[in-house]
């Protein structure tokens, strides 16, 4: 039987864990400068988790890796996770609900099954959430620190795309519609159908009128949002209290010189979402989103506390990065013996030791390959008064040491 790696999961190749390292290293470098602090969580959560919290809605529910736990029939019925902001609640709650303020992130990998295999099943990401604070300021926080992230792996040209969830539910209501009707239409709009919006028709022709200009708004700076509210004075107050969240955190944005782009029909899978919800773009692709989930904790029944966060996608994020090369020709050492006797092959070993402990690093060989890709080759002779010859593979140059303190003098001063 030919070996096969199941659909829908990739191998991660030397150069793939190149992209992967860096984009995990500017992360967590970011992350810590702002004062987030990291937090792992299990591979397996309970399903209602997320069924309570309305994450997995019934279409979704398929797409999901589920079974009942050890226990039999009569066992809790596990996932493994489809989200990586749940968990990250469920550790609040578990852990840090007495801390009224806390900054955390994470990088780990979620699961969604996908029927033709053709797309990935386990997906990487890198997020951050934030529990606690005031409005405004800390989702225009969550977006900048995302921002810095992306500018720091060098990708350009990324669009910021804003939209809001409060607005979008707000508007729902003004339509009147029965619970079951509003159950479907939320359907709808969470995968992406926001033709259904369009063509539903209230009894109020203000609100058609709401419903049309909402999602045809196309704006990039706060002053948009202020010419929608005074083109509908009489809207409920639900919808006016989201549109003044909105407008105060893109004026934020505006102040700090942030572009981005409103439209509110942008979003779909805003399940948990209640107020701003965004999304980073690259060439049409998503490489990023998060928003605002003040009820999420409350659901999971955590005490009622505001928070924010954002995840950015590994997986998209590697294909815009260049395959870097290993930094070998920079300070890569190799150590190598003349022959394989016993004396000359523990020699290596302590001379590959000594570089090592003197932070350079260092590999073995015995089979004879080529050098060309390290800085400095050791070459182990064992025979007296030079048992080594040192090699700087840049400057094509060679001279014979006597003893490990002058390798590491002349490693060290190259």
């Amino acid at each position: 039987m030919e070996n096969q790696k199941c659909k829908g999961m990739q191998d991660l190749l030397p150069g793939d864990m190149l992209r992967f390292r860096r984009i995990e290293d500017v992360f967590r470098t970011c992350c810590c400068s702002w004062g987030y602090q990291e937090v792992r969580t299990p591979t397996l959560e309970y399903l209602h988790l997320f069924t309570a919290t309305g994450t997995l809605t019934p279409s979704m529910l398929s797409r999901v890796y589920s079974f009942l736990d050890w226990d039999g029939w009569s066992g809790e019925r596990v996932v493994l996770r489809p989200d990586g902001t749940i968990p990250v609640a469920r550790l609040y709650i578990d852990n840090l609900s007495g801390q009224e303020l806390a900054r955390l992130f994470y990088v780990t990998n979620i699961f969604a099954f996908e029927g033709t295999g053709k797309e990935n099943r386990e997906r990487w990401q890198c997020g951050a959430e934030f529990f606690g604070g005031a409005k405004s300021a800390p989702d225009v926080e969550i977006i900048l620190l995302a921002e810095e992230v992306i500018r720091r792996l060098g990708i350009r040209n990324v669009g910021l795309q804003l939209s809001h969830a409060g607005l979008v539910k707000a508007l729902l209501k003004e339509l009147k519609l029965s619970p079951g009707e509003e159950a479907k239409m939320t359907n709808r709009l969470l995968e992406g159908n926001w033709q259904a919006l369009t063509k539903a028709k209230s009894t109020n022709p203000e609100v058609d009128r709401l419903i049309a200009a909402l999602l045809g708004l196309k704006g990039k700076s706060s002053s948009f949002l202020h010419n929608l509210r005074a083109s509908f004075p009489k809207a409920s107050q639900d919808f006016k209290s989201s549109l003044e969240d909105l407008i105060s955190i893109t004026t934020l944005l505006d102040n700090l010189g942030c572009s981005y782009k409103i439209d509110i029909a942008a979003i779909h899978g805003f399940e948990y979402y209640t107020g701003i919800c965004f999304q980073f773009l690259v060439a049409g692709e998503k490489i990023g989103g998060g928003g605002r989930y003040d009820n999420l904790v409350p659901l999971m029944n955590g005490e009622d506390i505001p928070a924010c966060g954002f995840a950015l996608y590994v997986d998209p994020i590697m294909k815009l990065l260049p395959l870097e090369k290993e930094k070998r020709g920079e300070c890569g050492i190799l150590v190598k013996g003349k022959e394989l006797a016993p004396e000359i092959v523990k020699m290596c070993f302590v001379v590959a030791e000594s570089l090592r402990d003197a932070g350079h690093p260092a590999e073995l060989d015995f089979t004879g390959r080529e050098e060309s890709n390290y800085r400095w080759v050791v070459l182990v002779s064992g025979k007296e008064p030079s048992p080594f010859v040192l090699t700087d593979c840049v400057q094509g140059r060679q001279r014979n040491a006597a003893s490990m303190a002058e390798i590491l003098k002349v490693v060290g001063e190259g």
